[in-house]
């Protein structure tokens, strides 16, 4: 059986690839992430692929075909990456700037392969329009008081409190929460890999 290891400690993560059946372990990624492009594609890209790099220099000698799983998301809102908010007021001020507008969620994902003793990677990205009910300040700092912005890029959660004031999407809901796992599966099957032995 192939082992699988997802190198994020984010438990919406987890949760999208235990729904979708997958058997793996976890070995969250360490050290600083370094945004090396302003392009939002290349950048989730870059910053997914360092995860995986990390974990897997982690491993060492493993078995032929484990599979290491690394991923970012970013929010972006004309043409600007908006991360994680610095504090509360940040939250309140990315908030603020997206209500009543649309805005683009970025997530890439690394899947890094070992074959014949190298490891061969695989990356993509997705990308979802996200657009949202006009939302007041009052509204804005109540959902940030909860904490629940704190830790997620853009200041928000969609499959949380938050979720009220989204008007809709044009793309992959789950790439939103923070892993595209259809296009996950797709883009494996393609290489012949099965994630659900």
């Amino acid at each position: 059986m192939r082992k699988i290891i997802l190198a994020s400690a984010s438990p919406r993560r987890r949760e999208l690839l235990t729904q979708a059946g997958v058997t793996f372990s976890i070995i969250p990624a360490h050290g600083e992430e370094k945004r090396t492009s302003d392009e939002p594609g290349e950048a989730v890209q870059k910053l997914a692929f360092d995860k995986a790099v990390s974990v897997a220099e982690e491993l060492g000698e493993c078995e032929e075909k484990t599979l290491v799983i690394g991923s970012d998301t970013v929010v972006v809102f004309q043409n600007s990456i908006l991360g994680k908010p610095a504090d509360e007021e940040d939250a309140v001020h990315t908030l603020q700037r997206l209500q009543d507008n649309t805005h683009q969620v970025y997530t890439g994902v690394a899947v890094l392969e070992k074959k014949q003793g190298q490891w061969i990677e695989h990356t993509f990205y997705e990308k979802t329009d996200v657009k949202f009910y006009p939302v007041s300040e009052n509204e804005i700092r109540a959902y940030v008081s909860t904490g629940e912005p704190m830790d997620k890029a853009g200041s928000y959660g969609i499959q949380g409190r938050w979720g009220i004031y989204v008007k809709g999407i044009c793309g992959d809901y789950n790439n939103v929460v923070g892993l595209p796992v259809a296009r996950l599966f797709h883009e494996m099957k393609k290489l012949g890999i099965s994630l659900v032995d």
